[in-house]
């Protein structure tokens, strides 16, 4: 049937640290931890040599090093990190049809109808082959008629290495694994489960589904769907983004710095989290100021790739104060962010200021459940219509309104 689907997730096995070994072949085989590397830092990537005593990522670096003494810790390189993912991209870009990125280290690609011309396995596997010889770098897959069967397949086949989950048998390939292995259960959803006594994706595909809903409510349903192999989530093509910007014209021209500079920090906080949403990070930030003469000057400034306001804001005040001639009034302010990445998450693990990382994402949670507008740093209260706008999901940005004073 050459309807049925056929979805490959690949995965490049503990990313960051096989980028270090390619630098520098004294890691290999050596336990090895990537993150900050104070004391208040997060480990972002381990090597399997470290996990086996106990190690994982996203865990307090001093805990780790607690665990595993003999460790090599590594401050960790994003910008070195992006160029191999690029690498991996273009070589997946040169051979399938349609491709999903969703993150620095892993990709979904779509293979349906090619079995008719080679075998999806074949092409797969060959495509697996020529990534390894061409980076040199480890990356596994499985292979399957859905993203979240696939997926879970990867993480058996790790590491380096491939599993075909052969249509029809996606149930029992499933029953034996840990509840744990279905994406999107987290730890507070593990211990609901657990409490119920269900520990095995077994244990979810006789339970009905009502009482997964009843449970976990709407969660319930899709956690209930993909333990029976239940997945229609489509494989959507790639499209890398290469900047956001936000930039505001003035009802009246000004010379207020004060308000000027609140505007700044409030554009600042909403590209920083429109990064965070659409999980990527940028190493170039541009500030653009628009007299009332219409002369314009724009300056940018390169940074260590970062999605973190205090990392931002800071930046893009500077360019400010380098363009800003308190003489003229001002008609327009722009701000722009470039030279984007994916896979912010992974990589703001290397931020060594845990209590930074740990507000931003609480700050975060609030935007999304009330609106982005919800929680802005006390200098951006004055910018009251910063626009809400996704710039992750392909559509212009509306026009910002323009305040009258």
């Amino acid at each position: 049937m050459s309807n049925e689907r056929a979805i490959v997730h690949m995965d490049l096995d503990t990313f960051f640290v096989s980028c270090e070994r390619l630098l520098d072949s004294r890691l290999i085989g050596k336990p090895v931890l990537i993150g900050g590397t104070s004391d208040r830092g997060v480990v972002a990537s381990c090597s399997y040599e470290a996990r086996k005593f106990g190690v994982h990522s996203a865990m307090p670096m001093r805990m780790a090093k607690q665990l595993c003494p003999e460790a090599i810790v590594l401050r960790g390189n994003s910008g070195v990190y992006s160029k191999f993912s690029n690498d991996v991209t273009e070589v997946i870009k040169e051979s399938v049809p349609l491709y999903e990125k969703t993150s620095i280290d892993e990709f979904y690609i779509d293979l349906t109808g090619m079995d008719k011309f080679f075998g999806c396995h074949k092409l797969a596997s060959e495509l697996r082959q020529r990534i390894i010889k061409e980076t040199g770098l480890p990356i596994s897959f499985g292979l399957s008629i859905n993203k979240t069967v696939s997926k879970i397949a990867t993480g058996e086949a790790k590491p380096n290495n491939e599993i075909n989950i052969i249509r029809g048998t996606e149930k029992p390939f499933l029953a034996p694994l840990s509840v744990k292995k279905i994406p999107m259960v987290g730890n507070v959803t593990y211990k609901t489960l657990c409490d119920l006594g269900v520990k095995r994706i077994q244990t979810v595909q006789e339970m009905p589904m009502e009482l997964m809903h009843k449970v976990l409510g709407s969660n319930g349903l899709t956690i209930w769907k993909k333990a029976n192999g239940i997945d229609n989530s489509p494989v959507v093509q790639y499209q890398e983004r290469k900047s956001i910007s936000t930039e505001r014209t003035f009802g009246k021209d000004t010379t207020d710095v004060v308000k000027l500079k609140g505007l700044i920090i409030a554009m600042t906080e909403n590209l920083a989290y429109q990064l965070r949403r659409g999980n990527k990070l940028t190493a170039c930030v541009t500030f653009k100021i628009r007299y009332s003469d219409f002369q314009t000057y724009t300056q940018q400034k390169h940074i260590a790739y970062t999605a973190m306001d205090h990392n931002l804001i800071p930046a893009v005040l500077d360019l400010f104060y380098k363009l800003y001639n308190r003489r003229l009034l001002v008609r327009l302010i722009g701000v722009r962010f470039s030279h984007l990445v994916e896979g912010g998450q992974q990589i703001n693990l290397f931020e060594d200021n845990q209590k930074h990382l740990s507000l931003i994402q609480s700050i975060d949670k609030l935007r999304e459940r009330y609106g982005d507008r919800a929680v802005i740093s006390a200098a951006g209260m004055e910018a009251k219509t910063i626009s809400r706008w996704n710039p992750f999901n392909g559509e212009p940005p509306p026009l910002l309104a323009n305040r009258h004073q």
